[in-house]
C-alpha cells in the first residue's frame, strides 16, 4: 500500500491523534503540569508538524479526527453532572455568579479590543481577537460571523486558556482565595475549556463551577459582542 493510499485511512489519523495526545499528557506531567506545555497545545503543534511533513491535507486528517471531534459534544454535556450535584449552592449564588460572568466577559472582550486598537490592528484582526476568552467552537463561529478569521481565533483561544491557567494560581495566592467554587468560576470565565479542565485539579466543585462559567460566558459573549463591536466603530 502506497503512502497516498495509507494517509486516506481514517484509522491512521485516529491512532496518530490518540498517540500524540497520550505523549503530550505524559510530557505535561513530567513538566509539573505547566500550562505552557498543556496537552492541547502540545498535541496541536505536533499534529500540525506531522501533517506538514507528510503532506497531508486537513480533510484527510479529519476523516479519522472526526470521531474524536464527535465526542466533544458528550464531553461538554457530561459537565452537567457535577453541576447537578452542586445545584443547591448554585441557586444560592446565582446573583454573584451572574454579575461575575457578565463583568468578566465584557472586560475580557473590551480590553482585548482596546489593546488591539492602540496597536493599530486591522478591523479583521480586532474582530478575530474579540472572542478570545470563550471556548473554541463559539469563538470560531462568532469571529467568522462578524468578519474575522476563525482559524486564528481558535489559536488565540488556546493562548488565552494557557495564560489563564498559568496566572490563576498566583492570583489565588495573592488574593488569598481558598474557595474552590470561586477558583473554578474564575477559571471558567477567563480560561474557558482549558481552565475548566485545570479547575478539576482543585476538586469536583471547582470543575462544576468552571463548566458553568464557561457555558455562561460563551452564551453571553455571543449575544453582547456584536453590540460591543459597534461601540468600537468596527
Amino acid at each position: 500500500m502506497s503512502w497516498s493510499e495509507l494517509q486516506m485511512l481514517p484509522v491512521l489519523w485516529l491512532v496518530v491523534t490518540l498517540v500524540v495526545f497520550l505523549f503530550a499528557s505524559w510530557l505535561n506531567a513530567k513538566a509539573g503540569r505547566s500550562p505552557f506545555l498543556h496537552p492541547v497545545l502540545v498535541s496541536l503543534t505536533l499534529i500540525i508538524l506531522v501533517l506538514m511533513l507528510s503532506g497531508t491535507d486537513y480533510q484527510s486528517y479529519m476523516s479519522g479526527g472526526q470521531y474524536i471531534h464527535f465526542l466533544l459534544g458528550p464531553a461538554v454535556v457530561a459537565l452537567a453532572v457535577p453541576l447537578y450535584d452542586n445545584r443547591a449552592m448554585i441557586r444560592q449564588m446565582w446573583l454573584p455568579l451572574l454579575v461575575g460572568c457578565t463583568s468578566g466577559a465584557v472586560l475580557a472582550a473590551a480590553s482585548a479590543l482596546a489593546v488591539g486598537v492602540l496597536l493599530g490592528l486591522s478591523d479583521e484582526m480586532l474582530l478575530t481577537l474579540a472572542p478570545k476568552s470563550v471556548t473554541s467552537p463559539i469563538a470560531i463561529a462568532v469571529a467568522e460571523k462578524m468578519g474575522g478569521y476563525g482559524s486564528l481565533a481558535a489559536g488565540l483561544v488556546l493562548i488565552t486558556g494557557a495564560l489563564g491557567c498559568l496566572f490563576a494560581p498566583w492570583v489565588y495566592r495573592l488574593l488569598n482565595i481558598e474557595d474552590p467554587a470561586v477558583k473554578g468560576f474564575a477559571l471558567g470565565v477567563g480560561a474557558h475549556a482549558m481552565g475548566t479542565a485545570f479547575a478539576f485539579e482543585y476538586g469536583v466543585m471547582a470543575g462544576a463551577f468552571a463548566g458553568l462559567a464557561m457555558a455562561m460566558t460563551g452564551a453571553f459573549t455571543a449575544f453582547f459582542l456584536p453590540f460591543l463591536v459597534v461601540l468600537f466603530g468596527l
